[in-house]
């Protein structure tokens, strides 16, 4: 009798604990937003893949800042690539319609994955560019649907993931946009307005999140301003207590340029970062496999990869000091150390880099 009542009570604990734990509610400010754990599923998975995906994937000349160093640094490679390969009024939004996709396949992508080892997978679903790789109802003519490929990119990966493989699926997302009006307007009156916020990046995220359920939202582009200009702990009380993916949801720490390595779920700190030290946050290495570039590039060279030996030395620095080890543009096949893959052109193939 003892021994029932014993474990009905046990029962009763656990369900009120587990009610208690699921009735938090977080409020808007760094605090308590901060004192949410880190789901366990990020601390298990150790290894995941950063795919870079846009408009930049046509020209592939550089880096995924292809738009920025082109017309905002007036690179003199890529002045000089322009004049020899296009004509003279063409725009980057020229380059839309060449993103064709036409080798984009989800499943594919999705068994690759799978095989390469990995535990979790973020796509890039709004680089700086602007070009939304789902069909946003607020990036109107400059979206996957409306031109290029004509397809939902992070739909169909979304899907292919959770319907063929384990694999956590999370979404990259840029806070803010080169070349965009209303930001240009914002950055003008030093960030004291808020119409690209209030226009363009919050209902993006809440988009994304509502209609794609990412496991990861990997945040970027925040370093220009502050949180408070991109509402980033309103949007991210929000996600913890009343998005359909509180219970699971993870971030990173890059919703303003005063966050970076202080707040957020993990913390990135830099690209590349690794401490080589037990650290007092969770921590994530975004470790590229181009020296030089995130994204593919088709004048790279083979010399300006790291060895296999280099990102398993960083894998396994990472892993050993219990974190999670992220490579941007892929890393399948690194866990039996025998190729790695980036993302090829405009086509939507992937490209493998052998190293012998």
């Amino acid at each position: 009798m003892h021994l029932r009542i014993g474990c009905f009570m046990t029962f009763i604990l656990l369900f009120v604990f587990i009610a208690c734990t699921s009735c938090i509610r977080y409020e808007p400010n760094w605090e308590s937003i901060d004192s949410r754990p880190v789901p366990g599923w990020f601390d298990d998975s150790k290894i995941g893949i950063l795919i870079h995906y846009g408009v930049f994937s046509v020209p592939s000349i550089l880096s995924e800042w292809f738009v920025e160093q082109w017309l905002g640094w007036k690179s003199p490679i890529l002045m000089k690539f322009m004049k020899e390969n296009y004509r003279p009024d063409f725009t980057y939004a020229d380059f839309a319609p060449q993103l064709t996709a036409e080798f984009f396949d989800a499943k594919e992508w999705a068994n690759l994955l799978k095989l390469s080892g990995a535990k979790y997978v973020v796509l890039t679903a709004k680089h700086h560019e602007g070009f939304t790789m789902w069909p946003s109802n607020f990036s109107w003519n400059w979206n996957s649907m409306d031109v290029g490929p004509k397809r939902d990119i992070v739909g169909e990966l979304a899907d292919a993931i959770r319907e063929n493989t384990d694999l956590h699926f999370g979404l990259y997302h840029s806070l803010f946009e080169w070349f965009n009006r209303l930001y240009l307007e914002d950055k003008a009156n030093d960030f004291k307005t808020q119409k690209f916020v209030a226009a363009k990046t919050m209902p993006e995220l809440y988009e994304i999140v509502n209609k794609y359920k990412p496991e990861i939202i990997w945040s970027d582009g925040d370093w220009v301003a502050n949180d408070t200009y991109w509402n980033s702990t309103n949007f991210l009380a929000w996600l913890y207590n009343d998005s359909p993916v509180k219970d699971y949801v993870v971030t990173n720490d890059r919703w303003g340029f005063n966050d970076k390595c202080k707040h957020g779920g993990f913390v990135n700190c830099g690209d590349k970062f690794n401490p080589k030290v037990l650290h007092k946050r969770k921590w994530e290495n975004v470790m590229t496999i181009d020296k030089h570039s995130a994204g593919y590039r088709r004048n790279s060279k083979l010399s300006d990869y790291f060895t296999m030996n280099e990102l398993l030395t960083q894998v396994a620095q990472t892993v050993r000091i219990n974190t999670c080890e992220e490579i941007i543009d892929s890393l399948a096949g690194l866990t039996q150390g025998n190729h790695r893959l980036s993302i090829r052109l405009n086509t939507g193939q992937l490209l493998i880099v052998c190293q012998v």
